[in-house]
């Protein structure tokens, strides 16, 4: 069995999680205690199997408490992010259903004004002291007993892609009515066997819990047995004072994080500990080899990559000795298998670029959108994230970059992360995104915005200094053609680009 509800009885006084920056924590019993008494409350409210909720909340502990208790009462808890605008939260609310919401103080004035009494509107809550118009979450499960529901059934997460190619799409998982202790076993094959997560596991979580990795890591941490410390947002040097101030086995990350602790003062990377560390799992965008190898020179062999997404519809792993083996990989495919494609759906022989699919693997749908579920398979019934890639001659899959963001400039695709991750090695370079702009004899030429480390020096002899570079190492046909400086670039805060943001202020409007 492995639940938070044994651990509740077997060690009720450890600490489930802890807040890095506050230390407050949380203890098995408490947790059991929290989740039966949030999951008597959505029965009370008329709550069943398969009913759904939202919560938008900043990193807290009150986020996973109610988490738990939807998973122990069969419901979809859908997060979301804080960092959306009221428009988008209002879509994602009405567009999964949800009949609770749950959000903080620190979130009201993006939510408050979606507070209706209609007969389909749902009930809102508010953790810690709510403003009007909000029930109070902690005085309604002060009032319910502690003990578990007579029904109790496994819930899912529903969350929403990060959108940052339109609107937000929910992936749903259909609900199995199954026992609440039975883990994905995904994620217990890469958290338990890969990472070696288990009951003397400390975990470092140093990114939002509303997106699905954070989420599920949070949860399988606990599952195992073992303490997860969640980081209230993320400092490159606080994560490295933190793994040795908590003696930290095992983290979740994603590059740009990497990118900044690689660009800290050497004496200030020298200065802490990090030699607890057992698995450091990355994923949600390609990382560099450059800076993944040089953070396997740092931290050793423990970084652990994959690819997969919130669809959960395949994945591969890569161990640090394997990519070491075959550097740039993400490896192989441990959920379905990988198949690469081209534009008429024929696969491609080994070595050549096309489109990554997932055969034999989960099915997935988009919640409400058949037409976009339809468009994600082919007529195999193989699906596709939409990236583009290839495979080597030992099944090992390599990414060159979203279908989407190809570039075709003079009939020429070029892949804009092979570009990126040329220039962000350089040393006066703290963000870049490459895209395509319009080109009037070529079709498109490569662009790039850069942030610089200091904007002061942004300006042409920079931009001459960075095109330079980067054809040092790269045909100059994969070069930007010139280069524009920002002070910062539109990333999620779990470091996906949202680069359309970007791109789009380079073309002209469709009519």
């Amino acid at each position: 069995m492995t639940h938070p509800s044994h651990y509740a009885k077997t060690q009720p006084d450890k600490i489930a999680y802890q807040m890095a920056g506050t230390g407050k924590a949380i203890t098995y019993r408490e947790l059991d205690d929290l989740s039966n008494q949030g999951a008597q409350l959505f029965r009370s409210l008329g709550l069943q199997a398969g009913d759904h909720i939202a919560l938008l909340m900043e990193n807290r502990l009150a986020f996973m408490e109610i988490c738990w208790a939807a998973q122990r009462s069969g419901l979809y808890y859908t997060a979301i992010s804080r960092y959306l605008t009221q428009d988008e939260i209002d879509y994602i609310v009405k567009d999964c259903g949800a009949k609770v919401v749950v959000t903080s103080p620190k979130c009201a004035a993006q939510i408050s004004g979606l507070l209706s009494k209609g007969p389909d509107a749902p009930i809102f809550y508010m953790i810690d002291e709510p403003e009007p118009g909000f029930r109070s979450w902690d005085k309604e499960i002060a009032q319910q007993p502690a003990k578990p529901i007579a029904d109790e059934v496994a819930g899912y997460d529903m969350l929403y892609s990060s959108g940052t190619t339109g609107r937000p799409k929910g992936i749903k998982r259909a609900h199995e009515h199954g026992p609440i202790d039975v883990p994905n076993p995904f994620l217990k094959l890469l958290c338990a066997t890969m990472c070696g997560m288990g009951q003397d596991s400390i975990y470092l979580s140093p990114t939002p819990l509303y997106h699905a990795a954070p989420l599920r890591f949070n949860m399988m941490a606990i599952t195992l047995g073992g303490t997860s410390v969640i980081m209230e947002h993320f400092d490159a040097e606080d994560f490295l004072r933190l793994v040795e101030k908590h003696k930290i086995t095992q983290s979740q990350l994603v590059p740009t994080m990497f990118v900044r602790m690689l660009k800290l003062p050497d004496e200030v990377r020298a200065k802490y500990d990090v030699s607890t560390l057992k698995g450091a799992v990355h994923a949600a965008a390609p990382c560099p080899v450059d800076v993944k190898a040089k953070m396997i020179e740092w931290w050793g062999p423990v970084l652990i990559e994959y690819y997969a997404g919130s669809e959960g519809n395949g994945v591969t792993v890569s161990n640090s000795q394997q990519w070491l083996s075959h550097r740039g990989t993400v490896g192989k495919a441990v959920v379905g298998s990988v198949k690469i494609l081209d534009e008429e759906g024929n696969e491609r022989p080994t070595g050549e670029i096309g489109t990554v699919y997932f055969a034999d693997a989960p099915v997935f749908t988009y919640h409400n959108d058949p037409e976009k579920t339809q468009r994600a398979f082919n007529d195999k019934g193989w699906s596709t994230l939409g990236d583009v890639g290839y495979l080597d001659a030992e099944g090992f899959l390599y990414l060159t970059d979203r279908k989407s963001y190809m570039i075709i400039s003079g009939g020429v695709n070029i892949y804009p992360q092979e570009t990126e991750d040329v220039l962000i090695t350089h040393a006066k370079v703290a963000d870049v995104a490459v895209f395509g702009v319009p080109n009037e004899e070529m079709g498109e030429e490569v662009k790039a915005v850069v942030q610089p480390h200091d904007m002061a020096r942004a300006g042409k002899e920079l931009e001459a200094e960075l095109i330079a570079f980067c054809r040092q190492h790269l045909s100059p046909i994969k070069c930007p053609k010139s280069i524009d400086f920002a002070a910062e670039l539109p990333r999620t805060p779990t470091g996906k680009l949202v680069k359309r943001h970007l791109r789009d202020k380079y073309w002209p409007k469709k009519a």
